[in-house]
């Protein structure tokens, strides 16, 4: 099989597999502690992964949430978000799945004493920057603004800002910097390699990465999240175009067209599909493939 051309780490269905596993919770619990700051006697030691829908999703069922939910061996609930498009409702939605964790998730039954209730972490990886900060890594909890005092631990909100990621050494990249490196994918070999032999969880998620891509079904299960992915960012696009409604449509089609080059582009790299396939998954038609294949072709 031809080697694939190059994948996202934040492709949020290749980020399920990685970490959603049982036969690699490892992976995830290192992630897990890296985020959290925890190791030694205070690391968690283990996860069972959970399959829960709070509430029903109301956007397209392509775009619909991918996450990594469990109870670590703590009890604390867990959630480890993939965000791969930015809605503008980050604050609210990640407040919510949080106090859905909190209060309804294993929680209090009747009688029992509130002191029962065990902390959630809501973990968010972002392919889009959202806080102004300029650190990739926040975290948020709920503490006094006088004096900084913090209430409670039971309430632990992280971000990791993925187009954040500045190139460094990898000897001086700290734990949650590593797997910042990891998502923002733009080591070369001899850096991947380097990064893995520091750290057995990280080289196996550069092995379950490569693993899934080199599955033909998995890959195209990527690659139609990825044009799910630049659809709705398409109109989004589109819709904030401003001015008359020509323009605004002149607008729509012109971000389409870039689109839809950018993503026939990749699938023309992987050469091993016929322009009909690639018509079918980029919604377009086999004559605008071929235009824009000769056009590539006649650049590379």
């Amino acid at each position: 099989m031809k080697q694939r051309p190059p994948y996202d780490p934040t492709n949020d269905v290749l980020f399920k597999f990685v970490f959603g596993k049982e036969e690699r919770k490892n992976i995830t619990l290192q992630f897990i502690n890296d985020m959290t700051g925890r190791q030694g006697k205070n690391a968690f030691v283990d996860i069972d992964f959970e399959s829960v829908e709070f509430v029903p999703e109301l956007q397209d069922e392509k775009l619909g949430r991918l996450d990594v939910f469990g109870v670590l061996d703590t009890g604390t609930r867990i959630d480890v978000e993939m965000q791969v498009i930015n809605r503008r409702n980050m604050e609210k939605r990640t407040l919510f799945y949080w106090a859905q964790m909190y209060l309804h998730y294993k929680s209090l039954k009747r009688g029992d004493d509130y002191r029962r209730i065990k902390p959630a972490i809501a973990i968010n990886i972002l392919r889009f920057p959202f806080l102004p900060q300029k650190e990739p890594f926040s975290r948020y909890g709920i503490y006094n603004p006088e004096t900084g005092h913090q209430l409670t631990g039971d309430l632990e909100i992280d971000f990791l800002e993925v187009p954040k990621y500045k190139d460094k050494p990898i000897k001086d990249l700290n734990r949650m910097e590593r797997w910042l490196a990891y998502f923002a994918n733009r080591l070369n070999p001899e850096e991947k390699e380097e990064l893995a032999m520091q750290d057995t969880a990280l080289a196996e998620a550069f092995d379950a990465s490569n693993e899934f891509i080199r599955d033909e079904r998995s890959y195209r299960e990527y690659l139609q999240r990825e044009a799910a992915i630049w659809d709705y960012n398409n109109d989004i696009l589109g819709s904030r175009e401003e001015g008359r409604e020509e323009g605004r449509e002149e607008g729509r089609e012109e971000a389409r067209k870039k689109i839809t080059t950018s993503f026939v582009q990749n699938l023309l790299a992987d050469g091993e599909m016929e322009y009909e396939k690639i018509a079918k998954l980029a919604n377009t038609s086999v004559e605008e493939v071929a235009k824009i294949a000769a056009a590539w072709k006649n650049k590379r």
